[in-house]
């Protein structure tokens, strides 16, 4: 597997000379409102490919889509489908992508579709670290069908990167570039309320740095505090630094949002950032801020650099604000509260906390470590013993 900056030089000689080609692995909601926003961008060099099981009700959602852009006449693109193929099948995934020749990869499938799991994790046990085997249960079989293939795409994954991806990696298997969604959705949330407190008006203009992981996300957007954990956030507006009141602030990020499926523009918007943040950086030789779980295997979620300011673009971790060694210790601790004690050497390893909320609250006896190869059966336990049972 090549490294994210060869990658990217890769993709900036394509761009020189033909085509941007992505493909969206699972036509959930996820993947459709990102079909949707790479639609209404407006952007004739781009060729969509979308796959996934269900071709015929794929071509319909491919078409609504399709028709309504080009009715906004935003639609400059071209859109592949390829159905019936089995995400199980590492071989059939393979032959897509080597068919294709995609230059990004959005994994946006889900093991268990059309249930948010944090609606039964969060009321119960305050986590959501206990769905990672789930989490993983696909991308791993995406990025085998990639190794095999011999592509040179990026890849985005959306599912819980923040130990997924970290997770791949420890096992010395390929892994995916970015991870979408999470510590992204609150960069929105802390603008507006710093617009609010002083009265700013060109909001989008406010710079944030943040590092963090999936669990602060959600307490944050939900409940409006930290758990009483210190976060590492650096805020600039104008060139000047500010430094507000932040528990008054995140107390203002709480703001109400959809439960269903709505909720998944989020995630869509994400992915969808880092594809034209990544795009804008090479076209207009600049340099992109994004917020992503997972990167470069790293636990939890980082500031990072797209710069195209040179002749070879490359990505890195921002340390600007905070270095390497003190966004991971953040990230870690952060983490354990999602119920993640450590994922390493291809093994995750849930916190002992974790354990014990998942017997009291399900009655499951969880085992305290998922190896690699264990994957398959503490995701199906998890689908059997919790989420059947549980689910609304």
């Amino acid at each position: 597997m090549k490294t994210l900056d060869e990658k990217l030089h890769i993709l900036k000689s394509n761009l020189e000379s033909g085509k941007v080609k992505v493909m969206i692995i699972g036509l959930g909601s996820v993947g459709t409102y990102l079909l949707d926003y790479l639609l209404s961008s407006e952007d004739e060099n781009l060729e969509i490919c979308v796959v996934g099981r269900n071709e015929e009700k794929m071509l319909t959602d491919v078409n609504i889509v399709r028709v309504s852009s080009l009715i906004r006449n935003q639609n400059r693109s071209r859109v592949k489908i390829v159905g019936n193929v089995d995400i199980n099948d590492v071989a059939a995934v393979a032959e897509c992508i080597s068919g294709y020749r995609p230059d990004f990869i959005v994994n946006s499938s889900r093991a268990y579709p059309g249930l948010k799991y944090g609606s039964i994790s969060w009321k119960n046990i305050r986590a959501y670290g206990i769905w990672a085997p789930l989490a993983v249960k696909y991308i791993k079989n995406i990025m085998e069908a990639y190794e095999m293939a011999g592509s040179d795409a990026i890849v985005i994954n959306t599912s819980y990167s923040d130990a997924v991806i970290p997770w791949l990696k420890s096992a010395n298997k390929a892994y995916p570039d970015f991870g979408s969604g999470n510590i992204n959705h609150l960069i929105p949330r802390i603008r507006f309320a710093i617009a609010k407190k002083y009265q700013i008006e060109d909001f989008w203009n406010i710079d944030v740095t943040y590092a963090t992981s999936h669990f602060h996300d959600v307490v944050i957007s939900k409940e409006g505090h930290t758990e009483r954990t210190g976060q590492l956030i650096g805020i600039r507006y104008g060139g000047k630094k500010l430094e507000p009141d932040m528990q008054e602030i995140f107390a203002m990020c709480r703001i109400p949002m959809p439960v269903d499926a709505k909720r998944n523009m989020m995630n869509a918007s994400s992915n969808y950032e880092i594809i034209q943040g990544i795009l804008c950086a090479i076209r207009s030789r600049t340099k992109v801020k994004l917020h992503c779980p997972g990167v470069f295997g790293e636990i939890g979620g980082y500031p990072v650099i797209i710069d195209g300011t040179d002749s070879q673009p490359r990505a890195y971790i921002d340390q600007e604000v905070f270095d390497l060694n003190t966004m991971r210790k953040k990230n870690r601790e952060s983490i354990y509260l999602d119920g993640i004690l450590d994922v390493s050497e291809g093994t995750l390893y849930y916190t002992e906390e974790l354990i014990e909320k998942i017997e009291r609250a399900f009655g499951v006896s969880m085992m305290k470590k998922v190896g690699f190869g264990e994957i398959e059966t503490a995701a199906q336990l998890l689908i059997t013993k919790i989420i059947e049972k549980y689910k609304e």
